[in-house]
């Protein structure tokens, strides 16, 4: 019963489907006849071409140089934007650094609890002190061929094994400081006083911005469209303005997950103004013909049984009538599109009034 239900839900939706299409087809038939009775009409009415003329607005065509772009959304980084993470497991004592103090490479930012390698180290300084002193008796009772090597040699290791240790030591208790690996602006600071802080998760956002980039992910059809040294244009929306760049980086990896490559441009670095992860549009230029026609695509009308094309202004017996010239389109771009076959230079392209006009009307500008 449910099965049948269902079948029966499916062929009302064809049907209703079938109708509307046979609907459009008929209205679009209709719309045909109509406009030919109308011309009839006129026709019939003023034998003479007396018809009052339709007011239009016209644009000569001239060509003019075309280019596409691809435009993908990126976003603004820095060429050395760091998290900083710690080398070791600790409790964050001190932070010697505020948001959006500058630091030089190397400086300190925090000092994680290193209080029990603190005493170890300390215990092994006062023995390595005891060490050295009985390493120098053994020594200087050696050089006088007084006592065993081996008692020379066994005093000569306990020292250097506490050194070593020691050396350790003062290595994981340096692993507790967190250190600017940069110069740059402290972004950020996640981490508090008294907070655990662990191996692999940042605890500051360092940032030198002196070389800014944008950064986008690209998909993977344009792979093979877009290289280093390409052209591009950078439009960032919070500054509305447009800088001329070039492709600094065109990654070689598709990332599997999403299927995009990355590509990077360099910013002018006399201006130091951007933030990091400003949005950025990055318009990389896959076409360009020097000189061709392209109308605005508004201006192009589409008819079942005739195809594709624009109403232009023909001159016959003295009138001015509107004719329509069926041209190939080609690829369009921020509202225009490349004419490749249909007109040419000097015709009068009809821009106002156009949608209400029909072959042979009389015009007026």
């Amino acid at each position: 019963m449910i099965v049948f239900t269902g079948l029966l839900i499916f062929l009302g939706a064809c049907s209703h489907n079938t109708d509307k299409k046979v609907q459009l087809d008929k209205l679009k038939k209709q719309h045909d006849e109509v406009t030919a009775q109308i011309q009839q009409l006129e026709k019939e009415l003023n034998p003479q071409g007396s018809v009052i003329a339709t007011p239009v607005s016209i644009t000569v065509i001239k060509k003019a140089p075309f280019e596409h772009y691809i435009e993908v959304q990126g976003r603004v980084d820095g060429n050395e934007n760091i998290g900083v993470s710690p080398r070791s497991i600790g409790v964050v004592n001190k932070i010697f650094v505020n948001e959006g103090d500058f630091v030089k490479k190397g400086q300190l930012l925090a000092e994680l609890d290193a209080q029990v390698l603190k005493q170890n180290l300390n215990e092994l300084q006062s023995q390595l002190k005891f060490a050295n002193d009985l390493y120098n008796k053994q020594k200087n009772l050696w050089d006088q061929n007084i006592g065993s090597e081996v008692q020379y040699l066994t005093a000569k290791n306990n020292k250097e094994s506490l050194e070593n240790k020691i050396s350790t030591i003062q290595g994981q208790i340096n692993m507790s400081n967190i250190t600017s690996p940069i110069d740059g602006t402290v972004e950020d600071i996640p981490i508090k006083v008294g907070q655990m802080a662990t191996a692999g998760t940042p605890a500051f956002r360092v940032i030198n911005f002196s070389k800014a980039k944008v950064v986008a992910d690209v998909g993977e059809a344009y792979s093979a469209k877009i290289k280093t040294g390409d052209h591009v244009q950078v439009f960032l929306p919070d500054f509305n303005e447009v800088l001329e760049q070039k492709v600094t980086f065109a990654s070689k990896y598709i990332n599997p997950t999403n299927r995009t490559f990355t590509v990077e441009a360099e910013l002018p670095s006399e201006r130091n103004v951007y933030r990091a992860n400003m949005i950025a549009v990055v318009r990389v230029k896959d076409y360009m013909n020097s000189s061709c026609i392209t109308v605005p695509q508004n201006y192009i009308q589409t008819s079942k049984n005739e195809g594709t094309f624009v109403f232009i202004v023909k001159d016959e017996n003295g009138k001015k009538l509107a004719r329509k010239a069926f041209v190939k389109a080609g690829i369009s771009y921020n509202g225009l599109t490349e004419i490749t076959e249909g007109l040419k230079e000097g015709d009068s392209l009809i821009t106002a009034g156009y949608k209400d006009l029909y072959e042979g009307q009389s015009i007026s500008f």
